[in-house]
């Protein structure tokens, strides 16, 4: 997975909760959607912004259509199952500093799916 592709599934990510978020009508998962889809896109970005500090432009941003979205806690396991497949594949597992950068996306979706799961 090119780096490109990984934060363009990010921003996918952020439509998608986006989109399910003002459909829902679970408070609960509302409100865990919104930090989600708030947090994701900084996230995206301050990882693009360390890779490109250390690997110069990414070019442009692979924008995504998603296949399936009627059950969101599908939709984020499947793309957190993905980041973590792919993630050596984004930048070195010895770069440390933006696989700290995965990390925390990765426990934006962990969070985020223990609310939807067990809070909603």
């Amino acid at each position: 997975m090119k780096c490109n592709d990984f934060v363009g599934m990010l921003f996918l990510a952020r439509d998608v909760a986006h989109s399910v978020h003002l459909n829902t009508r679970s408070f609960s998962k509302h409100m865990a959607l919104n930090t989600f889809y708030d947090e994701i896109i900084d996230l995206a970005d301050a990882f693009a912004e360390a890779y490109q500090g250390r690997h110069g432009l990414i070019g442009p941003i692979s924008l995504m259509s998603a296949k399936k979205t009627t059950n969101i806690i599908e939709f984020l396991t499947d793309q957190l199952a993905e980041i973590e497949a792919g993630r050596y594949e984004v930048c070195e597992k010895t770069d440390t500093s933006l696989q700290q950068l995965i990390d925390n996306i990765v426990e934006l979706y962990l969070s985020t799916l223990y609310k939807l799961r067990f809070l909603a």
